[in-house]
């Protein structure tokens, strides 16, 4: 395949970046759609782009299109994803890609029966830092990885019309910044995790407002979450091991890490990637699954970490108004 056009649904901040991100590496992005279209007319100008549907439907079926990035808001998801895959479309969607499992399966069932490529837009999979870091562990200087603790937390205004709160919107901290934490968590144990524990606090909308999460695998590695959208804690994972341990702030955009040997206690700066490239990595893996050249999809740590979040908001009792039909 020599050229790959590109389609974006929606025309937010993050539809903006990957523009942003095609348009700086080269990349043609064929056409856009959006539910209001004057705001598809007025990303086309900006972006040069040729194709605006007059129904952004259109798009899943347009056979100038192979892949499209979905950026609309996670509840909407899978209803978009079907009908694209349907019809053969290479798929990269943002995070959380589902609500939840069920949802999940049947998008990844879709995507073998089609033969198309399908993949989330979570970054920590695509970051040159978090394969550096694995690459580390994997050399086995700093023998097993043992312990892994996460800090999540941003400062959201109580108002419960806005999105992180709304439960219409598939609102709440789990979906909004767990899917990374969980995430980051997944990449760094050698197996899924399967003893969970978690408690929660509401928001008065009904999503979760604040949540801890304790994690354990087979392997008896285990994990720390701590997650907040009514307060400010430092982006920070740090991964515990035998022979000392990494620490890395600012995930998931990271682009550095300082391991300490707790040997001598000597530290080392490890660095890799540009936190501003975010998304042209996720583009890059994306196109060279897409030509089978690799497969860097991490499909199948998409489904861990959504079987995980699907397990503690079923345990939770808390549903989205999508998953009471």
């Amino acid at each position: 395949m020599a050229k790959i056009n590109w389609a974006i649904l929606g025309t937010g901040v993050v539809a903006n970046e990957m523009a942003a991100a095609l348009t700086n590496a080269g990349k043609e992005i064929y056409a856009v759609g959006n539910r209001t279209r004057s705001k598809a007319v007025d990303f086309a100008k900006k972006y040069g782009i040729q194709k605006v549907y007059g129904d952004f439907h259109e798009m899943f079926s347009d056979p100038a299109v192979d892949v499209i990035y979905i950026t609309t808001p996670h509840n909407t998801h899978i209803e978009f994803m079907k009908e694209a895959l349907k019809n053969g479309k290479h798929l990269l969607t943002e995070k959380s890609i589902t609500l939840n499992s069920d949802e999940l399966d049947e998008a990844i069932a879709l995507a073998r029966e089609n033969h198309a490529v399908l993949c989330e837009a979570m970054t920590i999979f695509h970051m040159p830092i978090y394969r550096k870091l694995r690459e580390i562990l994997d050399s086995g200087k700093l023998g097993r990885v043992n312990m892994i603790t996460m800090n999540f937390g941003s400062y959201k205004e109580y108002d419960m019309g806005n999105r992180f709160f709304n439960r219409n919107l598939a609102g709440g901290a789990m979906l909004d910044i767990g899917v990374y934490a969980i995430s980051f968590v997944r990449w760094f144990m050698e197996s899924k995790p399967t003893k969970i524990l978690s408690q929660v606090k509401y928001a008065p909308t009904g999503v979760d407002e604040q949540a801890t999460i304790l994690l354990q695998n087979e392997l008896e590695q285990m994990a720390t979450v701590a997650l907040t959208l009514h307060s400010k804690q430092p982006k920070r994972g740090m991964v515990s091991c035998d022979k000392g341990y990494i620490e890395i702030m600012e995930y998931p955009r990271a682009w550095e890490a300082t391991i300490t040997y707790t040997g001598d206690g000597h530290t080392e700066k490890i660095a890799a990637g540009d936190h501003k490239e975010a998304l042209k990595y996720e583009m890059e893996d994306m196109e060279l699954a897409i030509r089978k050249e690799s497969d860097n999809t991490y499909l199948e740590y998409t489904k861990d970490v959504m079987d995980i979040m699907t397990q503690i908001r079923r345990e939770w009792g808390m549903y989205y108004p999508e998953e009471e039909k």
